[in-house]
């Protein structure tokens, strides 16, 4: 009686073994022989066939638990696998995505160095047209103030001047004074100058009365004198420097 035995790697687990790994294939291909060569011993040797067969079952249940936990193995690794291109696939986008932030924040970072460039050159600018008004206004400034230096010297003169147009005025009037008091006397003694007087300075031997009268005469000519205005009799007044 010759016992049919099914192929353990037959049918479904046909195609997986395309995609397994060198060990598992190995193993795979073990257990094909060993199947083959229980068949081949069962059909050589019936006396021996329930010995053999019990060995070759053994070895059978063993390959094809080796077969199974491989498998098993191959089905996790193809999981990490997976996983792993997942998380590979995961962190190239995530990468694609800090690059394209990345360009936008360079793109940003060179518009606003452009922006200070030009707010500094701006500045600058504005900088220099200060320098350059305030320059001006420097020189007319000093253009002022020396305006202002030569008025005050003016104002100084011309308070000088009529100072002195003052002092001038007040001899004026002080000779003035003297002038109509030495009229008044004048007049006076013309009006009290009478006849006898006149006769007797015509008598020759009037020594006296004449010598009188010319000295009242030369007293008159010294009061008119003395009114008369000199401008160099008026006190001249204190220069002030200007400040």
């Amino acid at each position: 009686m010759t016992t049919r035995h099914s192929n353990p790697v037959s049918g479904a687990q046909a195609p997986a073994l395309k995609s397994a790994t060198p060990a598992l294939r190995q193993v795979a291909w073990a257990l094909k022989a060993t199947t083959a060569a229980m068949a081949v011993i069962l059909s050589v040797q019936p006396a021996h066939a329930q010995s053999m067969e019990e060995r070759l079952r053994t070895q059978l249940r063993s390959a094809t638990q080796q077969l199974q936990q491989l498998q098993s193995q191959q089905a996790q690794v193809n999981a990490a696998k997976v996983a792993a291109e997942t998380q590979r696939d995961a962190a190239q986008k995530e990468i694609e995505q800090l690059r394209a932030q990345l360009g936008k924040a360079q793109g940003a970072a060179e518009q606003l160095a452009g922006q200070q460039d030009a707010m500094r050159a701006s500045a600058n600018s504005q900088i220099a047209a200060a320098n350059t008004q305030l320059g001006k206004f420097k020189d007319a400034y000093d253009e002022l103030l020396t305006l202002a230096r030569s008025k005050e010297a003016e104002r100084v003169a011309l308070s000088g001047n009529l100072q002195q147009r003052d002092a001038q005025l007040k001899t004026c009037e002080v000779k003035n004074d003297e002038l109509y008091a030495a009229g008044k006397e004048i007049l006076a003694a013309y009006e009290s100058f009478s006849t006898g007087d006149m006769l007797a300075l015509r008598q020759p031997f009037s020594q006296k009365a004449r010598v009188a009268f010319d000295e009242k005469a030369q007293g008159y000519g010294d009061k008119l004198y003395d009114g008369k205005y000199d401008p160099r009799m008026v006190p001249q007044p204190e220069a002030k420097s200007a400040q």
